[in-house]
């Protein structure tokens, strides 16, 4: 027998059960966000929702059992970088892999653009994963003097708006825009003008960070 948290050992069955609400959760939220309910992923698992509700008690549990895992991987590969030889190569591919995610998975785009404000740790821990990475690069030479982290955060949130759902644009329109706001980025620009009014958007990416 398997045990639970609470001492008592589990049926096979429901630890079968557990395991296929996870991925139903993971494929469900993936492709519509944290607008699921129990019971899309309840019938996506092939379960009655009675069942879900027995192992989690709401789908915001069963969404931490999924996406904390998903952010620490998210902030390991962005520890990850900074090994790798190039700092401004490491940060673009970090940018990359961080608009790949979201393209591939609605709830991971809408923890990047800060929309569960009841729960903002996740997307703190993602926004806060480039700051070393980009001091790293500016270190090296390979930024503008008077670029910020909170720039490259608030490129990443205008990229994943691109292709919000329903809207019939590729979920990848944002690999046209990417080398344009990333040459911004580099030394050889124009200097960049001071926020025309306060509470501008990258002031807001900042503070949320």
């Amino acid at each position: 027998a398997v045990s639970h948290p609470d001492g008592k050992p589990q049926r096979k069955d429901a630890v079968r059960n557990r395991a296929l609400l996870i991925q139903a959760a993971r494929e469900i939220f993936a492709e519509r966000g944290f607008e699921a309910s129990m019971d899309d992923i309840a019938d996506h698992a092939g379960l009655g929702v009675g069942t879900a509700y027995r192992h989690f008690p709401n789908k915001y549990a069963l969404a931490d059992a999924i996406f904390d895992d998903a952010v620490a991987a998210f902030v390991n590969a962005a520890h990850a970088v900074l090994t790798e030889p190039d700092p401004w190569d490491a940060l673009v591919g970090l940018i990359e892999r961080t608009l790949e995610a979201q393209s591939d998975n609605r709830a991971i785009r809408e923890i990047l653009l800060g929309q569960h404000q009841d729960d903002p740790e996740r997307h703190r821990s993602m926004t806060a994963a480039f700051v070393e990475p980009f001091e790293r690069a500016k270190a090296a030479g390979a930024i503008r003097a008077d670029a910020e982290v909170s720039d490259v955060a608030a490129m990443v949130v205008m990229l994943c708006t691109l292709a919000e759902p329903g809207n019939g644009r590729s979920p990848r329109l944002w690999r046209r825009y990417l080398p344009t706001l990333l040459q911004g980025l580099r030394p050889d620009g124009a200097a960049m003008p001071e926020p025309p009014v306060p509470g501008s958007f990258a002031e807001r990416v900042a503070l949320s960070a």
